[in-house]
């Protein structure tokens, strides 16, 4: 059996995943995934949705999809030491469940097909635009 996905929670790894990392856009989905470089760490999922989609609840609802269908699908496909953030599209709200299931696999799969992975050059943290290390905050 696979090991369960970790959960991203902290700001700068979503922003590391949009900065770094493979885009895969869809009308149902949007997928961000970005190799960290650690070939024996858990694969980490996190999930979003912006205000511009729906209000609370709908988000909510969009959200607990989107981790219903990772579960069922990431939890196989996913490669160690990788991120993906998934990104709700107003559809999620109204398609059938084994679509956005679907769409999760077909967005890995051409992800993993684009994605190179992380040298020793990108283990560390990037520097921000102009020159400066970003802080841990």
């Amino acid at each position: 059996m696979p090991a369960p996905l970790e959960t991203i929670r902290q700001r700068r790894d979503f922003v590391a995943a949009s900065h770094d990392g493979v885009k895969i856009g869809g009308p149902i989905i949007g997928l961000q995934m970005r190799d960290r470089g650690e070939p024996g760490a858990q694969a980490r999922v996190g999930f979003t949705a912006t205000k511009r989609v729906g209000g609370a609840v709908e988000r909510n609802r969009m959200k607990r999809r989107l981790r219903a269908a990772a579960r069922a699908v990431l939890t196989d496909v996913a490669r160690p030491g990788c991120d993906y953030v998934l990104i709700a599209r107003r559809a999620v709200l109204d398609v059938p469940f084994e679509r956005i299931l679907r769409d999760i696999q077909e967005a890995a799969k051409r992800a993993h097909g684009r994605s190179r992975p992380a040298g020793p050059a990108d283990a560390g943290s990037s520097p921000a635009p102009g020159g400066r290390r970003e802080s841990g905050r």
